[in-house]
Formats: structure tokens, sequence, C-alpha cells
């Protein structure tokens, strides 16, 4: 009796799976992968991740807890799509991934608690703003410094995240520019808007002052990006969908945020999305027109510029060198500033932990990522450490908190406009 034939594809729908059939395993992404940097175990490289997928969607691996931890522990960074010479799609692999981890597996009380509080306040300003209230209040008067003396350690660290949450900011008008100049939308995010509004403020007065005419939204959506990192893609999609018909409502001709995360979800809506019957066109019309802030200065020319004598490194954040591929434009526009010494940073496209809520809830991991960043930031001497991203600013500026060093850490929009002649 001739035996039954082995099926062919997947048993189990966990990703895309001719997705994983790109991977040659030739190991080039293994060094480009701070989880590996740090493990040295195989099962935390990009390639162990993928034959971990493989696994599972083949049904030859149960979901248990060792698998779940080995994709929780990825930081998304997309170091090893930089590196890797067959074209992997990682990040799209590592997402599906995650979702099917969330929908399949049962975490600890503990994690899940701390997941869903990141869920449940992060992507929605008016709660965030909300949880901080008390917070707030204590840091006006003084008294922050004791509460983190009196918080556990896990909370403390967490704590140590945070900016000082009563920096004055006003909204500045902008000019109207010229009738033909090119409308530009800065999408302020989640976080972002609650922790950082002063580098959408500041992005928004840069281009304005480089010719652009900046186009304000009447209310900004979480762009999604942090539920397709934690497997929430439902959320995800609907998040997509509002900003797909908030952003192609308001004519704009460029796209910018001061989250690269958030830029570069933005930036793969038309793939996101593809499946929308409603917004599938759309969704490309909007991803083609995400721009990072330095292409834009340099498109239009730098913008008057007063001299700031000063040394200067620029970290990459990870989604804008390995998600948006951009790299040298920042360097351009910092280099161009008169005064500025800019001095290279080692590993600059090495990810400082920060990746999201990584930090959050992972926060040995992220920690140890950070202390190798600072170590690399302290070498050079600078005087500012530039980035572009909110999240690398928090993470980077705690642990050189923690060091003692006097090094400032500055978006990249916000060093621009402190440099502007006015």
């Amino acid at each position: 009796m001739a035996s039954t034939p082995p099926p062919i594809g997947p048993v189990r729908n966990v990703v895309d799976y001719e997705l994983l059939f790109d991977c040659v395993h030739c190991g080039l992404c293994l060094e480009a992968c701070p989880t590996y940097a740090l493990t040295r175990a195989e099962m935390d490289s990009p390639r162990g991740r993928i034959y971990l997928m493989k696994a599972l969607a083949d049904g030859k691996l149960s979901l248990d807890s060792d698998a779940a931890r080995h994709l929780d522990l990825c930081l998304g960074c997309r170091g090893c799509e930089t590196a890797c010479p067959s074209g992997v799609h990682y990040g799209r692999l590592i997402e599906d991934a995650r979702t099917y981890v969330q929908e399949n597996y049962r975490r600890s009380p503990i994690d899940r608690i701390r997941r869903a509080a990141v869920d449940a306040i992060f992507p929605y300003p008016a709660r965030l703003r909300a949880f901080l209230a008390p917070l707030r209040l204590i840091e006006r008067v003084g008294l922050r410094p004791l509460l983190a003396a009196m918080l556990p350690r896990a909370m403390r660290e967490w704590f140590d995240l945070l900016p000082p949450l009563n920096k004055a900011h006003a909204t500045a008008a902008l000019p109207d520019g010229a009738p033909d100049a090119p409308r530009v939308v800065v999408h302020h995010g989640c976080v972002a808007q609650v922790l950082a509004n002063s580098e959408n403020s500041a992005s928004e007065r840069v281009l304005a002052a480089a010719g652009y005419r900046v186009v304000r939204l009447a209310s900004t959506e979480c762009c999604g990006a942090l539920d397709l990192h934690s497997g929430n893609r439902a959320r995800a999609l609907e998040f997509a969908r509002r900003n797909v018909r908030a952003i192609a409502s308001s004519g704009a001709d460029a796209i910018v945020s001061a989250a690269s995360g958030c830029s570069t979800a933005i930036a793969e809506y038309g793939l996101l999305l593809r499946d929308d019957r409603e917004l599938a066109s759309a969704a490309r019309d909007v991803a083609a027109k995400v721009r990072d802030l330095s292409a834009l200065v340099l498109d239009r020319g730098l913008p008057s510029m007063r001299e700031f004598k000063c040394t200067v490194t620029f970290h990459d954040a990870c989604h804008l060198v390995h998600g948006l591929g951009v790299r040298e434009g920042p360097r351009k526009v910092l280099a161009a500033i008169p005064g500025v010494k800019l001095v290279e940073l080692a590993e600059s496209d090495f990810c400082c932990g920060s990746a999201g809520s990584y930090n959050l809830t992972e926060p040995e991991m992220a920690r140890a990522l950070a202390r190798r960043k600072i170590d690399n930031i302290l070498a050079t001497g600078a005087d500012y450490v530039v980035l572009s991203n909110p999240g690398c600013a928090f993470q980077i500026a705690a642990e050189l908190r923690r060091r003692g060093s006097t090094i400032k850490v500055v978006h990249l929009a916000e060093f621009l406009a402190m440099t502007l002649s006015e």
C-alpha cells in the first residue's frame, strides 16, 4: 500500500510562508543582530528565528515558552535586512510571527499585565496624558528624585526613561509659504505628541524655514507601529486606515514624522492595506509620500543657519537606516551647519535597545544594549548626540544620566531649529 505523501506547504498559518525561502542561511545577518551579538545563541539570530518560524509553520514544533521567548526577544530593528544579500523581508516575517504568538500563546500573568498596560495606554495620547498627570505634579513640586529612589528597581528603570514632563512648549504659528510650495504634513505620532511634541514643532519650523507649506492634521492617530511590533495586527490595520483617510484628505505632497518608526510604518501602508478594497490605492499613494526631514531640507537647500561651535555625533535610529534606507542625509545637513564638527559614532546603526516598547517589555536586554551604545557615544567626546527618533532619545538620555555624562541628546529637528538664523 502506497504511503501518503507529505502535505505541500504549511500546516499552520504563522507567516507568509513563501518569504521564508528567500533566506539562504548564509549567516551574514548574525553579527548585525543585536540579540545574537549579546547572547551568541543561534535561536536569537534572524537565521535561527527563520528556522523557528518554518518549524512552527510546518507543524514540527509547538509554540511553547522557549519558542515564544526567542521571537519576543527580537528587537525588530531590521539590521539583518541591511546585511542580507538575498533581500529577506525579515521585518514582515517577525511581525507576522508575533501576530501568531499573540493569538496562540498564553503568557505569564505578569507579562500579560505589562503588555496590556502598554497596549491600552501608549497608542492613545489622551490616556497617556491622564496616566502621566500625577507624575507631572510630583515633578512640578520637585519630588521626582524622591519618587525614583522609592520605586522598585523594575519600575524605576521605566521611570528613568521619562523625559522632563513639565518642559515648557508652545506650538508656534507658521508662515503660509509660497502658494506653489510643496505641502508637507508632520505626523505627530501618539507617544511623541505627549512626551516629545517639541520635536514635532521643531520639524514644522525647520520645514517652513526651508520653504515648505506645513499642513497640520486636525488630529493624529497612532501610526500602528506599536501594534505591529507586539502582534496586534487588527488594531494596527484600523489605525492605518484612519491615517490614510486623514493624510489623503490633507492634500500633502510629502509626509514626515519625528519618529522614524512611525515613518517606516506609514511607508508600508501600501503593503499593509493591499487587500483593502476601499483604501488600497490611497494607501499606496500615502506610503509613496513618506520622506525624511533631512531629505526635504536638502531638496530645497539648507535655510540660513547661524554659527554653532560644537562637536556632534549622529546615532542612526534603526527604522530610519534599515527601514527607510536613510543614512547620509542627516550627516550632510549637520556637516553643513557653520561651526559644527561631526564625529562618526562606532556602531552608529546598532540598536540602542529602545525599539518601540521593547525597553518596557524586555528591560534587561534593552539596558545591555543601551550600555553598549553609551560606551561608543562617550568615546566620541561629543557635546551632542543627535538622532531622529524620540524613543532612542529617551533610552540614550536615561543611560547618559546614569553615567553622570553631560552629553546632550537632541533630535535632529530640534538641533536644526536651534541653529536657524532668526
